[in-house]
Formats: structure tokens, C-alpha cells, sequence
């Protein structure tokens, strides 16, 4: 995934040919499979999607597949959106109810290798980003959970969250494996607009 992302971070191709030199050599006959792995790691973490340059499989490109309506959030010195996390982390709120214990929050990020106070590659000091920038772009709210001693705190989607929901159902189909016809009400009330979706 390094390999991936300092191209992604230079601007630059990504050839098989480089990408066989990266892999151990006892690995080598497994490269389609560790490729498909790593390209669906990095839908899932960063939101970016390998896009195939020349067509016979040889060279690619990394390309963000968030489309926001509104895109004009702050970019990581990569030039990666803050928001590649956004999709997973609205996710796991969903999940619960549209409200999750930060605790929880941090469980769910370390599983993707993302940790408190250990800057990240791309999103340098992840603590910011979730509970600062996004919160600032009103993707997420992020609250003191009232009474807690000592004190404890929560994340809510924010209101910018809602023109996002599609993304977010399309994202739990594909980690579950199944597709949007899953979550079928919340799917209609999504492609309708109705941020009100999620009070049913």
C-alpha cells in the first residue's frame, strides 16, 4: 500500500512491473490476489479507486471515487481529502443508530491501521481530522455525552453527512457483500434526497 500511495502522492502511474519488484518473491504467483486485496483496502480506508491506463492491465492510476456534492473540503498535504475516511466512519455511525461512543470510533479506525496521536501518512494526525475538519465541514458532530463522569464524548453525522447516504449504503453493500437492496427503504429515501432518512 506504500508503494501505492507515495505514487499516488507523486502523481505518477503505477506499473505491474514495479508493483512485482514490491511483492516478496514468494508471493509472486499470488500477486493477483494480493492486488485485489490491497485495491479494495484502498476503496475502503482512503476512498480511492484503481483505474486501469493502458488495457492490458500493465499500468494504472489511483483516482478518488468520493463525489461529494459539495467537494471543496481541505486536502492532506497528499492532495487525498480528508473526507477518504469519512465513508467508513459514517458507516460505523449508521450502524449505531446515526450515534457511536468515540471509543467505539477509535476500535473501528485501528482495525484499518489508523491510530490516536500516531501521525498517518495520509491523514497526518487523524484525531484533527475526525474531530476538527470534519466536524468544522459538518460531516460529523462530535459532542460530550451529557453527564458523563469523567467525561465521555460521541460522533453524530452532521447535517452535510445526509447528501452522502447513498455512498454510505453502497459502502456497507460492498463490505457485506451484497448490494444496495439490502438497506431497500433507506436506498429509496436516499435517491429522493430525503435527509429526513434516517428518523425511520
Amino acid at each position: 500500500m506504500e508503494y501505492m500511495l507515495s505514487k499516488y502522492k507523486q502523481k505518477e502511474h503505477l506499473l505491474r512491473e514495479e508493483m512485482l519488484k514490491v511483492v516478496n518473491k514468494r508471493f509472486k504467483e499470488k500477486f493477483p490476489e494480493i492486488f485485489k486485496k490491497v485495491s479494495n483496502r484502498m476503496g475502503l480506508v482512503f476512498g480511492l479507486e484503481l483505474k486501469e491506463v493502458q488495457p492490458n492491465g500493465q499500468s494504472y492510476e489511483l483516482v478518488s471515487k468520493l463525489d461529494f456534492q459539495d467537494d471543496g473540503s481541505r486536502s492532506s498535504e497528499l492532495g487525498l481529502p480528508n473526507r477518504g475516511i469519512l465513508i467508513p466512519l459514517l458507516s460505523v455511525i449508521y450502524l449505531n443508530g446515526y450515534c457511536v461512543p468515540e471509543n467505539e470510533v477509535w476500535h473501528f479506525l485501528n482495525m484499518l491501521g489508523l491510530y490516536d496521536r500516531v501521525p498517518h501518512l495520509i491523514f497526518g494526525d487523524v484525531r484533527k481530522c475526525i474531530t476538527e475538519e470534519l466536524v468544522q465541514e459538518k460531516y460529523l458532530e462530535y459532542h460530550q455525552v451529557p453527564d458523563s463522569d469523567p467525561p465521555s464524548y460521541q460522533f453524530l453525522w452532521g447535517p452535510k453527512a445526509y447528501a452522502g447516504q447513498i455512498k454510505v449504503l453502497e459502502f456497507l453493500a460492498n463490505v457485506s457483500e451484497n448490494d444496495s437492496s439490502t438497506y431497500p427503504s433507506k436506498y429509496e429515501a436516499a435517491l429522493r434526497g430525503e435527509d429526513g432518512a434516517h428518523a425511520e
